[in-house]
């Protein structure tokens, strides 16, 4: 707990900078969390992916707030409330299969991750979309699931 408290700078630098990444890429806080807390804080794979998700939590909810009060950008609450069902489901399996498999394991399926996603992003050409309805900012929210 002391080696904590005389860092206790070091993980404030580290929080605002993967809050800067996360706000301004809209990347999980995992991919500049995790190694950091690995390599410079010496926590196992399994410990820094915890700490990772939790400190997720707070972050994630002040930037997504101000990406959905921007009148510039489009966020549509229903494709949010769907992905969420799905993300807590998958989150469950997720976090029952992260029980079972080695810290060495998963720390090489998240650097294969990192990896794959990096590449496809950078050689992929986006596809353009439709279009999302214009915001409503009343409290009613109804999801419509035909478009």
């Amino acid at each position: 707990m002391e080696a904590v408290l005389n860092q206790w700078w070091a993980y404030i630098i580290l929080g605002i900078v993967a809050g800067i990444f996360s706000g301004m890429l809209g990347v999980g806080s995992g991919i500049i969390m995790i190694p950091g807390l690995v390599f410079f804080f010496h926590f196992l794979q399994k410990s820094a992916q915890g700490t990772a998700l939790a400190v997720m939590v707070p972050m994630a909810l002040i930037a997504a707030v101000r990406y959905y009060l921007n009148p510039e950008i489009e966020i549509n609450i229903s494709y949010i409330a769907l992905i969420a069902a799905g993300a807590v489901v998958g989150a469950f399996l997720g976090t029952y299969l992260a029980y079972y498999l080695p810290g060495n394991i998963l720390r090489k399926l998240f650097a294969v991750f990192i990896i794959i996603a990096g590449l496809k992003m950078l050689i992929t050409v986006p596809k353009t979309v439709n279009k999302l309805p214009e915001k409503d900012h009343s409290v009613n929210h109804k999801i419509d699931f035909k478009n």
